[in-house]
């Protein structure tokens, strides 16, 4: 199993970013990919997720109405489309991936290395 991030970047408070997460070596139509993000000194937190089964998505209040998650099941690649960033998104960004039972908050056992997002004020 292989989770590769790409696409973090420096970027000015108010810009976009879109996160990639590419999948391998599992069938990726049985899982759910989850975003996290843990930025310095703080916990990991959950910030988006969607099942690649039925399109099921879980956004995190703080990212409700700014971040997107999307899937291409014929790229195995999973997105974070993320808009109106905010200093406080600064954070290593990681993509997980679980077998989906039904519900995003789950353990999560294959994880990506991350990619750095910097949100400049």
């Amino acid at each position: 199993v292989q989770l590769v991030e790409s696409g973090g970047a420096l970027v000015q408070a108010g810009g976009s970013l879109r996160l990639s997460c590419a999948a391998s070596g599992f069938t990726f139509d049985d899982y759910a990919i989850g975003w996290f993000r843990q930025a310095p000194g703080k916990e990991r937190e959950g910030v988006s997720c969607i099942s690649s089964s039925d399109g099921s998505t879980y956004y995190a209040d703080s990212v409700k109405g700014r971040f997107t998650i999307s899937s291409d099941n014929a790229k195995n690649t999973v997105y974070l489309q993320m808009n109106s960033l905010k200093p406080e998104d600064t954070a290593l960004y990681y993509c997980a991936a679980e077998i989906w039972s039904g519900i995003c908050n789950t353990e999560y056992h294959y994880w990506g290395q991350g990619t750095q997002v910097t949100v400049s004020s």
